[in-house]
């Protein structure tokens, strides 16, 4: 699961980078504002990486999720790019976890076998 998830959350620093580019052209917003929001989120992207096998990390992930959708309000485009990246972290987490009890299921065998 972690691999998924961590592809996932890489894949959406990049996002995050480049609506903050897009998000510089609107006059209403300086860029001190555009960048420290947009650096926490690629922080937290990244933070979340190492966090997503420890407790509250799944959840953290879907609270970067609403607020990537949620961004939308300031770029449009990113109601359709966060409610992608929000079926990704879903099918990330829900396929990793049968990844992972695979894998668990595997070993088991493996070690019941006499060699």
């Amino acid at each position: 699961m972690r691999t998924l998830c961590a592809s996932t959350l890489i894949g959406e620093f990049f996002v995050i980078g480049f609506a903050g580019l897009v998000a510089m052209k609107d006059d209403s917003l300086t860029m001190g504002t555009v960048w420290t929001v947009c650096g926490i989120a690629m922080l937290l992207s990244v933070l979340l990486c190492g966090v997503i096998t420890r407790p509250g990390g799944i959840q953290l992930g879907w609270g970067l999720q609403i607020a990537l959708i949620a961004s939308g309000f300031v770029v449009p485009i990113m109601f359709f790019l966060g409610a992608v990246f929000a079926g990704l972290w879903w099918a990330s987490v829900h396929f990793g976890r049968k990844i992972d009890e695979a894998k668990a299921r595997w070993a088991a065998q493996s070690e019941a076998q006499p060699q």
